[in-house]
């Protein structure tokens, strides 16, 4: 799922000029890994495979007809991940998001789990479970704090990354991620049963 230049820059610039030269092997080697990123963020985003593939699809249309605009000297991801933000949005907004799917199917396809919205049990069915409870809660989210919440503890953008991805300040990224983080953990502890000890009242 990763590209290989992901963590070297020199790699991965190399591998875009080789792209847009029309090297067919180079446009392959970035079409299979920004393809797969494309769906799985598109998928948590939406959380309905369908719709995550048609988003993936056109994300990867959009992402070589403007290949040749990407500076190459900065990360790969937050410009890939942008492009499937807009897709997603304009699909909001035109009312074409459909019902979600089985939560199953989610965290099977996507395979990762959150860096920090809640701790992982030890026994890995309990570990199943808090994944679809947290994917729960995250699909009730509000877009604008479900968004950060990919991106961040999903992905691992840093906060100038989403920034880029969302067009935000970056205190508005920390404000919605600080917010979005503590409804999720209330969400979680409602369906698990656990008191929330944080107060009746919401900040922020």
């Amino acid at each position: 799922m990763t590209l290989p230049a992901q963590d070297a820059p020199a790699e991965q610039a190399k591998l875009v000029d080789l792209a847009r030269q029309g090297d067919d092997a180079a446009c392959d080697e970035l079409g299979r890994s920004c393809r797969r990123m494309a769906f799985i963020v598109a998928l948590q985003l939406t959380g309905n495979r369908e719709d995550a593939a048609d988003i993936a699809q056109d994300a990867m249309v959009r992402f070589f007809r403007s290949l040749h605009r990407f500076d190459a000297r900065r990360p790969l991801r937050p410009w890939l991940y942008r492009i499937v933000r807009n897709l997603y949005r304009d699909r909001l907004r035109r009312g074409r998001v459909r019902k979600t799917s089985a939560l199953e199917e989610i965290t099977a396809a996507t395979g990762n789990d959150p860096v920090s919205p809640a701790p992982s049990p030890e026994s890995s069915v309990a570990r199943r479970e808090l994944q679809s409870l947290v994917w729960a809660a995250v699909q009730e989210l509000p877009v604008h704090y479900r968004e950060v919440i990919v991106l961040r503890d999903y992905h691992g953008l840093e906060y100038a990354e989403i920034a880029r991805v969302l067009r935000l300040p970056r205190g508005t990224i920390m404000s919605r991620l600080h917010r979005g983080r503590k409804l999720l953990r209330r969400a979680v502890r409602a369906q698990t049963g656990l008191a929330s000890r944080e107060g009746g009242r919401d900040d922020g």
